[in-house]
């Protein structure tokens, strides 16, 4: 399962990263924060179904979006340990843990990407994808959120569905689509792609446009089995 990097190992580089996860466990599960005593939370559960009518209705407004109102990747859940947002989550997500040397330089491990069933056992292939991505996130706000808010979703390690490992070539074929525009290749996880999209949405109080809508009410048809699971954003 994903997991909150071991203190142990991120204050004594170079040593090996977490322990392996079990190959059942990955390849997007939970991860812990490391932020101090957690506060008041509350788990939402819902059947896609009753999830995806949760998610307000609005037209997309892609005007004025760069990327760098979303700053990332930041100094991550520890800002001593050289490892920064993206790194730590592509540790949290190891199947097999990589060596980790000073700077935060990794070196063997292994991941499967979950859009397109791929195993890599080279971090240089991989990409650490925004499940909602940042220009469908900006589409996608309400009312123009704060520069705080924005660096806090680009960052997020308090889900286990924000950020994602996979290969390179599947983020970039993604891009900034939403459900109506792409799927992952690998059809078997069509049903938890679209329980961890409107998850995510829900957690981050977002909207989705029509066709989106009804491209994921699509998908739900197939997925009479698959709970949304979320922890609102205050």
């Amino acid at each position: 399962m994903r997991r909150a990097l071991p203190a142990l190992v991120l204050a004594t580089l170079p040593l090996l990263a977490a322990s392996p996860l079990a190959a059942a466990d990955a390849p997007h599960a939970q991860r812990t924060s490391s932020r101090g005593a957690p506060g008041p939370s509350i788990q939402v559960m819902l059947s896609l179904f009753e999830a995806i009518d949760q998610v307000p209705v609005a037209a997309e407004h892609r005007e004025g979006y760069s990327r760098t109102l979303y700053k990332h990747w930041n100094k991550g859940l520890n800002a001593t340990d050289g490892c920064n947002t993206r790194k730590e989550t592509i540790l949290a997500e190891a199947v097999e843990a990589p060596l980790v040397t000073a700077g935060c330089q990794l070196t063997g491990g292994s991941w499967l990407s979950a859009y397109d069933n791929v195993v890599v056992t080279d971090a240089a292939r991989l990409d650490v994808d925004h499940f909602v991505p940042l220009a469908e996130v900006y589409d996608s706000e309400q009312t123009p959120w704060s520069p705080a808010r924005r660096e806090a979703y680009a960052n997020d390690q308090d889900s286990p569905d924000t950020l994602i490992v996979v290969t390179a070539a599947s983020n970039r074929s993604k891009a900034d689509k939403d459900p109506a525009e792409w799927l992952p290749s690998d059809a078997s996880y069509h049903c938890t792609y679209a329980a961890t999209w409107v998850g995510t949405k829900l957690r981050w109080d977002l909207a989705a446009d029509e066709d989106e809508r009804q491209a994921l009410l699509g998908l739900a048809e197939d997925c009479s089995e698959t709970i949304v699971s979320y922890e609102p954003v205050d």
